[in-house]
């Protein structure tokens, strides 16, 4: 009896409701070639803004379409340029755009070309309604506790606070973890710092120890944070946190990690390190889209930074009878 209540339960666990959606989504996949990081957000309007690094890592682009195909073919532009020295001069990385309080921000990563690792996070500020038109304004970098390696800045709104959450070497740690703070405004953060996830199983230091890249996602009474771990090649794979939502946020205790990736390389249907998502909604407004990058092969000639090939993709994400996301590992895009 109990091995049955057992496997009913198992079976009621992996069945996938639609949570919305009656017509099946498909996506022209690839959405963008040599763009990877993506970060996609939908206004009130119904416009899609895409934003991604690029292979040369030198600049911040955005395009825009009314529909997530439509990103395929837009036109692109170019909002912000490195500079030639000192900060935000080198490996211009993982831009992200928010709107807060009616203004556009830009948080990226970015190095020095005197000192190309010396890689912090700053934010670019923009009062138009548009983002890809008006000015940015340089806000800064953003200040931690430390004053180390750090990048990869994504916040949120829970319970009329804001937060941000960023991968940071910290304590001297090899590598990076995730960190959470509550924000003061959107280019200041108040504190406590709490680490929420570090590099502890064999999938999340694979050649480097890594958790990056995080994407939220709030539903069914919890707050999903989904990350990525280890190298940039096949290796990369995604992680999956999680909280309850009425939880203390700033208590690590709160937190809950899956002990195995939840989205990694599938070799039968040439997807390869897929990883640095974000989440954005359909035109229904309801079903979950998951914008991620991926390569569609596994060798890499040289280093897998220098590689440009890693493309944006989407996907929808379904769920869990018992609430949690699942990303399909096994069907291709």
């Amino acid at each position: 009896m109990r091995l049955l209540t057992a496997f009913t339960v198992l079976v009621l666990s992996v069945l996938v409701t639609n949570d919305g959606w009656s017509q099946p989504l498909s996506y022209n996949n690839p959405l963008a070639e040599q763009r990877a990081d993506p970060w996609v957000v939908k206004t009130e309007d119904g416009m899609y803004y895409l934003i991604a690094t690029v292979p040369e890592y030198d600049r911040i682009v955005i395009r825009k379409a009314s529909s997530i195909n439509g990103l395929k073919n837009a036109p692109e532009k170019v909002v912000w340029h490195k500079h030639d020295t000192g900060v935000m001069s080198h490996h211009i990385w993982a831009p992200e755009l928010h709107q807060i309080d009616g203004t556009w921000y830009i948080y990226f990563a970015a190095g020095e070309a005197e000192n190309i690792w010396n890689i912090r996070m700053w934010v670019l500020s923009n009062p138009a309604t548009d983002p890809m038109e008006g000015e940015w304004n340089e806000e800064g970098q953003i200040k931690t506790e430390q004053d180390s390696f750090s990048l990869d800045a994504t916040t949120f709104e829970h319970g009329g606070k804001r937060y941000l959450i960023w991968a940071q070497n910290v304590n001297g740690m090899e590598g990076t973890a995730l960190l959470l703070s509550e924000m003061e405004d959107a280019t200041t953060l108040t504190g406590p710092e709490v680490i929420i996830t570090t590099p502890e199983f064999n999938w999340e230091r694979m050649k480097y120890n890594v958790n990056e890249g995080a994407a939220v996602i709030k539903r069914h009474g919890k707050i999903f944070v989904t990350f990525s771990a280890s190298a940039t090649n096949h290796n990369y794979c995604m992680g999956l946190l999680w909280i309850d939502e009425t939880a203390d946020l700033l208590d690590a205790s709160n937190w809950h990690k899956s002990p195995g990736p939840v989205f990694y390389s599938q070799e039968a249907l040439n997807r390869y390190g897929p990883g640095h998502n974000s989440f954005t909604t359909a035109e229904d407004g309801e079903t979950v889209v998951m914008i991620y990058h991926a390569r569609d092969y596994k060798e890499i000639e040289g280093h897998e930074l220098d590689d440009p090939n890693r493309a944006t993709r989407a996907r929808v994400v379904q769920w869990t009878a018992s609430g949690f996301p699942d990303f399909m590992q096994h069907t291709g895009d």
